[in-house]
């Protein structure tokens, strides 16, 4: 029967115009719940797939490789930006003639677009002084060889030289080489 409440309520009522008809609302708030969730899915869901960085610091473009590295706006590739005290592979230019090689680098000081690095070597040589040795595996290599850092021979890298980044050296020693930095 059409407008009658139920066989609970024991009497008909049948609804005329003027009678209010009450209806059960009491699902409304978890129907209001499902909604809320859904859009901060949706919400949360886009600022993930979307192509802003991260909130860190600025980031120059640079070659693959280095930490954080991957693409970036507009295709780039990014990689972060050297700090003092950090080793770093670097397109060191050759002492021989045109081009460059990778060496591992410590990042003294940044300048603008310009990094003052102390070259890091394999091989330890008496005939240069200022040559500190560090612990094996300091520089990342694949053999875990221990290094030296030429103090003497201190160089102006342009910061999109920089490929790969292997860590922080340790503060002791940093202490000792922070003059450097000029």
């Amino acid at each position: 029967m059409w407008g009658t409440w139920g066989p609970d309520e024991g009497a008909h009522r049948e609804s005329r115009a003027g009678n209010v008809v009450l209806m059960d609302t009491s699902w409304w708030p978890a129907l209001a719940a499902v909604v809320l969730l859904a859009l901060v899915a949706t919400v949360v869901d886009g600022w993930g797939r979307s192509g802003r960085p991260a909130r860190r610091r600025m980031r120059l473009p640079g070659r693959p490789g280095g930490r954080n590295g991957g693409p970036g706006r507009n295709g780039r590739t990014v990689v972060a930006r050297p700090q003092p005290a950090e080793i770093w592979w670097v397109g060191v230019p050759c002492d021989e003639g045109p081009g460059s090689r990778d060496r591992p680098c410590l990042v003294l000081s940044v300048h603008g677009k310009h990094v003052r690095v102390a070259e890091i070597t394999s091989k330890y040589r008496d005939e240069r002084t200022g040559v500190i040795p560090l612990p094996p595996g300091s520089v990342g290599d694949a053999q875990g060889r221990a290094g030296f850092l030429e103090t003497g021979e201190v160089r102006e890298v342009p910061v999109w030289d920089f490929r790969r980044r292997v860590g922080v050296v340790d503060p002791v020693l940093w202490d000792q080489v922070r003059y450097l930095a000029g």
